[in-house]
């Protein structure tokens, strides 16, 4: 079995660490799950490890679990990045095309990417992925690939997301302690989306809100482009937070009081309906409404989507996605989260999930995994195009983490990501 037929994912998050093994048969049109891991992440809050040895225990913990299934050894991995230190800007690169005839060159655009790099990054923060929007060429403006037109002033609209440096080397650092070679970094949400929106849904205008556990990742997409993205730093364990102060009760009987008994719509819920919290924990006593529940789970999530809301508003797209919202993350599979969305937004809302592959589907098959999914199909894409090449071992870091050093071969595999 070639070390390029298997591609791991693992996404780190403030709640759990999810490991996803797959592997490509060429007789097969879908690629094989064929190890699934998790476990408790106790060494990271709001996607930013602040405890190196619970966060490499954790990552060893799920990365077994599903080398057991696989049966082999996990030794690379692409890799979630997020938290709200995670930062986008736009840029414009301009250069002059560069042959005497005007024909735009893989040269040009490996140039004009460049140019768009060129701007004021703090001593801190480091570039984890250049992303192109669209080009123009000579004023003709919305071109998908300028490759092979003639012209003379060659343009670039990009989006650079940046990280904090000391945050991306803590958890190369857990990686490294881990034995466990980074393939790639990749922005939480852009790998969930890549594993649950279609391209007739960015194409129309979509949002996607992955709400984690100490996080909600945001990505908006419009005619197949990404034009915007942020990490709020609230999530679903604010939720569990404020149920536990509600109640008056410890965090692990709040959560299980959430995962059994919440819903984010009070009306759905009759004033008479009581939980009896002894009989989520022996040391628990007394009776509560679960109406009330409901009422402090609708003001948290609403809160956060009023958030979102709040950026779709700042880059004029409230109430305008045609193709609505999908929600993702563990909070999404609540009753009722549907229809808040619906409600708060003013879109058409559905829950997303994985896209579907081979293999173990049923353990991957739920909108807490669309993240580890999706790092697993970006690697998968890399890797299928980069065989006669040998592994993608550290190629997309090398070009892309760090700028834009790589070849043109490389970049036109990433800008396809994003392009039709």
């Amino acid at each position: 079995m070639a070390n390029r037929d298997i591609v791991v994912g693992i996404d780190v998050g403030s709640t759990s660490i999810r490991t996803v093994i797959a592997q490509i048969f060429p007789e097969e049109e879908k690629p094989r799950i064929i190890g699934v891991g998790s476990a408790a992440s106790a060494g990271v809050r709001k996607g930013v490890v602040v405890d190196l040895e619970e966060t490499i225990k954790s990552i060893n913990d799920s990365v077994e679990q599903a080398e057991r299934t696989a049966g082999i050894a996990v030794t690379q991995a692409v890799v979630s990045i997020g938290g709200s230190h995670i930062t986008s800007q736009n840029s414009k690169g301009v250069i002059a095309v560069g042959k005497a005839d005007g024909e735009v060159t893989e040269s040009d655009i490996s140039r004009v990417i460049n140019a768009a790099q060129a701007i004021s990054i703090p001593p801190n923060k480091e570039i984890i992925h250049i992303i192109p929007e669209s080009y123009s060429l000579d004023g003709n403006k919305n071109i998908k690939d300028p490759l092979g037109m003639n012209g003379v002033r060659l343009e670039v609209d990009v989006i650079i997301i940046e990280g904090s440096t000391p945050f991306i080397k803590n958890l190369n650092k857990c990686f490294e302690q881990a034995r466990i070679s980074i393939a790639d970094f990749v922005l939480a949400p852009l790998a969930a989306t890549k594993a649950t929106l279609t391209k007739r849904q960015k194409e129309l205008g979509v949002v996607l809100v992955d709400i984690g556990g100490g996080t909600t990742s945001v990505a908006v997409f419009e005619e197949n482009n990404l034009i915007h993205t942020t990490i709020l730093p609230i999530g679903g364990n604010h939720v569990t937070n404020d149920i536990a102060i509600g109640l008056r009760t410890s965090i692990d009987v709040a959560e299980k009081v959430k995962l059994e008994y919440g819903n984010a719509l009070p009306r759905e819920i009759s004033k008479k309906e009581e939980i009896n919290l002894a009989e989520l924990d022996a040391n628990e006593e007394g009776i509560v409404s679960r109406y009330h529940v409901a009422e402090i789970i609708e003001a948290r999530l609403e809160e956060i989507l009023l958030l979102v809301n709040k950026e779709l508003k700042a880059i004029g797209r409230e109430r305008l996605l045609p193709a609505g919202v999908v929600l993702t993350g563990g909070t999404a599979k609540m009753p009722g989260a549907v229809d808040l969305a619906k409600n708060v937004l003013g879109l058409p809302a559905q829950t997303g999930f994985p896209m579907p592959m081979g293999g173990l589907i049923d353990q991957v098959d739920d909108p807490t995994f669309v993240t580890v999914v999706g790092l697993v199909l970006w690697g998968l894409e890399n890797a299928s195009s980069s065989k006669s090449r040998g592994s993608m071992s550290g190629r997309l870091g090398e070009k892309f983490s760090k700028g834009m050093g790589g070849s043109m071969e490389g970049m036109k595999e990433w800008f396809g990501k994003f392009l039709p």
